[in-house]
């Protein structure tokens, strides 16, 4: 009985942590990609390759569970009204963890999933997540975060095709003010 009144709470909880993880993945995945392009991480990626099945474990977990608590804390910054600290907590935790877990599980998938009990595990969040995102609710929020999306993308593009504009203007004065106290 009591299982049956938890589902729907825990219902919105899981939809919540993963509509944040979608959204915070729309940045975190390409920080991940760019840190995958750099050639100064090259040693350490060798060397994060280069570990065992139980090390990477241990490595892939690290990430999680100093920075999973994040969440909490920043809540509680907020509701002691600290919400500014714990908007930049809760942030930048999430950004970290997301782009930290993404690249070390991009770089050790393989190795993780030849551990049962990670296989298992990653198949029940995998389940978990497809059943969830079939439902009408979590994809009611989805197309909500595209929406946001696409007027963030709009919102940015204004404000960078403003900025080069402005700063080809600032530019072609800074070179006319020049020129003109050459001719002087």
């Amino acid at each position: 009985m009591l299982g049956e009144t938890l589902k729907p709470v825990l219902f919105v909880v899981a939809a919540v942590y993963i509509a944040i993880d979608e959204l915070f993945s729309l940045i975190s995945r390409p920080i991940a990609a760019w840190l995958a392009r750099q050639n100064l991480l090259r040693r350490m990626r060798r060397w994060i390759t280069s570990l065992s099945p139980y090390p990477a474990l241990a490595l892939f977990i690290v990430p999680l569970v100093i920075l999973e608590p994040v969440k909490p804390v920043a809540a509680y910054l907020a509701a002691t009204g600290h919400f500014v600290a714990g908007a930049v907590v809760f942030v930048g935790g999430e950004l970290l963890k997301l782009v930290l877990v993404e690249r070390l599980f991009q770089l050790n998938k393989h190795k993780l999933m030849s551990i049962a009990a990670f296989a298992w595990c990653y198949q029940r969040i995998s389940a978990l997540r497809e059943w969830l995102e079939a439902t009408a609710a979590f994809r009611a929020t989805r197309r909500l975060i595209r929406r946001a999306q696409s007027a963030l993308r709009e919102l940015v593009d204004r404000w960078t095709t403003h900025d080069a504009h402005d700063r080809r203007v600032r530019e072609r004065v800074r070179r006319e003010t020049a020129l003109g106290s050459r001719r002087r």
